[in-house]
């Protein structure tokens, strides 16, 4: 491991092996305690604070604690993970909350684990210390989407929405990044699974915030955003079965409305309904073109997919 400096005043572009990222908005009363957790657990890392528009006193508690402290002026989760993954130069980086709910203990278990078997990320399970830990509303949203990830994905994760992850720098240099907000997590474990890359998941406690720390992540509005994520996700990633099966479904309705045109003529032998022929020969080319489309971007994306796996393939430097 490379010899610490002290860390408020190391750039975001000197080389370490291990970097802490924490993105943080108003964790003045957690970020203190968080810094020193993962100083204990990880004493040779480098811990990067990244304060996202706080309006409290977070980057000068954890300039005092110890942290080299950055800023990043889009709000978002995801912008600022986004910011932190082309600053931060390492070999392993840690991303975990500001928040104090992650255990940080296990931190170099999980650095263990990564770099022993080749792994190329750690998703920290959540499992809660307390019954209300975990919010119910949040525990449902995250049950429902793990299923959704892995009816429409495959693959075996069992906790999408975990922000503790210990990832390999081959894939946080190539990981890319759309999402601005909580989606940022999604869209990892959708990477992982585009790309196949290697991946485990480890069991970690997760403890209720103090009294006074509220969570950001609104169920509704930010539930409502990550689905919307994982459908255009699946446009992304599986356009022959997104435009596949809208056109699917677009014949069908077609269909449904052409039966009754047809028993008419087989019955009288006229067209009565012109118009709904019009809709349903419309539609019918929109089925088509749907197909057709989905097709076509399918082989765009096995074009691009072979690029993005050129790139995660390329070995992790300075692994010791």
């Amino acid at each position: 491991m490379t010899d610490a400096k002290p860390l408020s005043t190391q750039s975001t572009k000197r080389r370490c092996d291990v970097a802490v990222l924490l993105p943080c908005h108003n964790e003045e009363l957690t970020i203190a305690d968080v810094i020193k957790s993962f100083q204990k657990a990880l004493p040779d890392a480098c811990i990067y604070v990244y304060d996202n528009v706080s309006t409290d006193r977070t980057s000068g508690v954890a300039s005092a604690a110890g942290a080299a402290v950055r800023t990043e002026p889009l709000i978002g989760k995801g912008n600022v993970v986004l910011r932190a993954f082309s600053d931060v130069e390492a070999d392993v980086y840690v991303l975990a909350d500001g928040d104090g709910t992650y255990d940080a203990s296990i931190a170099p278990y999980m650095v263990g684990k990564l770099i022993s078997e080749n792994l190329d990320m750690v998703v920290g399970v959540r499992k809660a210390d307390v019954e209300n830990a975990w919010r119910l509303g949040h525990r449902f949203g995250n049950m429902v989407a793990n299923r959704l990830l892995r009816i429409l994905f495959g693959g075996s994760f069992t906790d999408i929405w975990s922000g503790y992850r210990v990832m390999s720098r081959r894939f946080v240099k190539s990981f890319p990044a759309a999402s601005q907000g909580f989606e940022i997590e999604t869209e990892m474990t959708v990477h992982c699974l585009q790309v196949n890359i290697p991946c485990a998941e480890v069991e970690t406690r997760y403890v209720k915030r103090p009294l006074g720390s509220k969570s950001k992540l609104h169920t509704w509005q930010d539930g409502w955003l990550i689905l919307v994520a994982i459908v255009m996700m699946v446009k992304e990633v599986r356009p022959f079965f997104f435009f596949g099966s809208a056109g699917i479904l677009i014949a069908l309705f077609s269909i449904g409305l052409a039966v009754p045109v047809f028993m008419t003529y087989f019955e009288t032998g006229l067209v009565p309904r012109q118009p709904t022929v019009i809709l349903c020969l419309g539609l019918g080319v929109i089925a088509c073109g749907s197909v057709l489309a989905g097709i076509v971007l399918d082989s765009m994306r096995r074009a691009r997919y072979e690029s993005q796996t050129a790139r995660v393939l390329v070995p992790s430097i300075g692994f010791k």
